[in-house]
């Protein structure tokens, strides 16, 4: 059983799958949903300190640099660009913005992503672990949601 949550919580780490993957496949194996999501946002979390932190950092520092150069700028100009866009269209709901961004269970949307553009925007550090983590307890409900669903009708 411990080797199952395991699994859980690692998935739950990786990029674009996230939380996003970890709670289907708790479901698939018939773990129990509370224990499986608590793991699952656990594991989605740990990364968002790091990636706000220094995603930011990285991606300044090797903007410059022979071989990644311009792989970096663009990441940072797109960041920019989209954030300012954000940023108008929410105004003062922008960590609301980060919120349903992230929560909506889709490629792309996951804690990475949105916590990555909150590093990039240089938004705050507190505001955004909150949103991100609101994104992703609302994921965490409606992929689990979801999934009993899916794997009832076809298991059931």
């Amino acid at each position: 059983m411990f080797i199952k949550y395991l699994i859980v919580f690692l998935i739950s780490m990786v990029p674009l799958i996230e939380l996003r993957g970890a709670v289907p496949y708790a479901v698939y194996l018939e773990l129990p949903l509370l224990p499986s999501y608590i793991i699952a946002i656990i594991g989605n979390m740990l990364p968002v300190p790091i990636i706000f932190f220094f995603a930011r950092k990285v991606l300044l520092w090797g903007k410059d640099k022979k071989v990644i150069g311009k792989f970096f700028t663009f990441c940072l100009e797109k960041g920019e660009k989209g954030g300012n866009k954000l940023k108008a269209k929410a105004k003062n709901g922008l960590y609301v913005a980060l919120l349903l961004f992230v929560g909506i269970p889709i490629p792309g949307t996951g804690a990475w992503t949105g916590t990555l553009a909150a590093s990039i925007l240089d938004m705050d550090f507190k505001k955004s672990v909150v949103s991100v983590m609101l994104g992703v307890i609302l994921a965490g409900i409606i992929m689990g949601l979801l999934s009993l669903g899916l794997f009832r009708g076809i298991l059931g």
